[in-house]
């Protein structure tokens, strides 16, 4: 794997304000993100970069408890007026858009973004996806391919950095948190985890008890109920499986979900050496 390169991200408050509209740029590039909560949107409206094709991203709340956001991905060639019909939407909060400003991108281009987001966002699994169907990849020659791939991994950058992780894939530790791989071995539970930015994810496979017991928490029933009901958690006789890897927002969420009980996941996760999460978190904060 390449070593990334550091690089600047410039993020100008054109409102002043941390809640106001956001600006991206990034050093040598000739992209342009500009984030805007629902309640801005006029503000946003007005800006002129809207008057030409981007890419851009609705984000809201999920339906259920089994994703961490709900978004649309779209694309337009005069992106004012695609996002002035979407105010019917109801469940979007804020926007992030992606356009150029050099006035490169055309409408090939940003259909050959939006599709390629939509494959990103449907394998990464991370957010409830509002778009229905497909979308086909444009016929484009190798080098704007090539111009858009690199385009779009500028995109991939800034997203997270604008709270956005759905593009990215829960199946690798973040470098910035332990690499160490967890296990869960508790009364015929048997899971593996590990650390990320954003919570703690279980990897696929992992079993967890039917049972439950009456003391445990009403929201980590909830979950339980939710991810069944998702198809996330399945029932093979007395236990839960888990179809695919997915984020808890906490090592203890995740383990009282496929305990049943009460549970310290800081405690209850260890290493294959039997070192638990707690103690690799104290070692990886006292070697920083």
């Amino acid at each position: 794997m390449n070593t990334p390169l550091p690089t600047s991200i410039r993020l100008f408050l054109a409102e002043g304000a941390p809640d106001g509209l956001l600006v991206v740029e990034k050093s040598n590039w000739t992209g342009l993100a500009l984030m805007a909560k629902r309640s801005r949107f006029p503000v946003l409206r007005a800006r002129t970069e809207l008057n030409g094709p981007g890419v851009y991203v609705l984000v809201g709340p999920p339906e259920g408890v089994e994703k961490a956001t709900r978004i649309y991905i779209g694309e337009s060639d005069v992106l004012r007026d695609r996002l002035d019909s979407h105010q019917s939407k109801e469940f979007w909060t804020k926007v992030v858009v992606f356009t150029a400003k050099d006035s490169n991108l055309n409408k090939a281009h940003v259909r050959y973004l939006e599709s390629r987001l939509l494959s990103i966002a449907t394998e990464a699994n991370r957010a409830e996806l509002e778009n229905r169907g497909a979308s086909t990849l444009p016929s484009l020659s190798e080098a704007d391919r090539a111009d858009m791939e690199a385009f779009l991994a500028d995109m991939l950058m800034i997203y997270p950095i604008l709270g956005l992780n759905a593009f990215e894939r829960a199946d690798e530790p973040n470098a910035t948190r332990s690499a160490e791989r967890f296990l869960l071995n508790r009364g015929g539970t048997v899971a593996k985890g590990h650390e990320t930015s954003d919570g703690f994810v279980v990897h696929e496979g992992a079993l967890g008890l039917l049972e439950v017991a009456p003391s445990l928490h009403a929201f980590v029933k909830r979950i339980r109920k939710d991810l069944t009901e998702a198809g996330v958690l399945v029932v093979e006789g007395d236990r839960l499986r888990l179809t695919q890897d997915f984020v808890f927002q906490s090592p203890s969420t995740a383990a009282m979900v496929l305990i049943g009980k009460s549970s310290n996941g800081r405690v209850e996760w260890k290493t294959s050496t039997g070192r638990t999460l707690k103690k690799v978190q104290e070692e990886v904060i006292g070697a920083g």
